[in-house]
């Protein structure tokens, strides 16, 4: 069965994609795998009298996250179409683009979280075309 991988970070634009995605799927007769990355915040300077913040893993928060934004949205597993979930910890692009190592099509959204605002296309959805193993669609919302 063909799959489709699409990012999933809760902004507006990623929901768009999660449901552009679960429609082609339905179209396609395949697969669909959300993808939602979590990584530490980059640290610039020294803390406040040198406590670090506890370092923990945020895999299983960012999938009860990633569970009901699929929940809000409508999209659920059928047999028709089977839906899974990823957690990787790193890079948005990264992941993405190595979920997408055996799928059909990968979909994002044009504008996640952070950034700037006025950007038509952001860095993970710049990053996603340019280094995709596969096709890449950009959703607006």
């Amino acid at each position: 069965m063909n799959k489709i991988v699409v990012g999933v970070d809760g902004s507006p634009g990623s929901i768009a994609a999660l449901k552009w995605a679960h429609a082609e799927a339905v179209l396609r007769h395949a697969t669909l795998e959300a993808v939602s990355v979590w990584q530490y915040p980059m640290m610039t300077t020294i803390p406040a009298f040198g406590a670090l913040p506890d370092m923990a893993d945020l895999s299983a928060t960012t999938e009860q996250s990633l569970l009901a934004i699929l929940d809000a949205a409508g999209v659920e597993s059928t047999p028709e179409v089977p839906v899974t979930v990823c957690v990787a910890e790193g890079t948005a692009a990264s992941a993405l683009t190595a979920a997408a190592a055996d799928a059909e099509l990968l979909v994002v959204g044009s504008r996640g979280h952070g950034g700037f605002a006025g950007l038509l296309l952001g860095s993970v959805s710049h990053q996603c075309t340019m280094h995709a193993p596969c096709p890449v669609v950009v959703v607006h919302p």
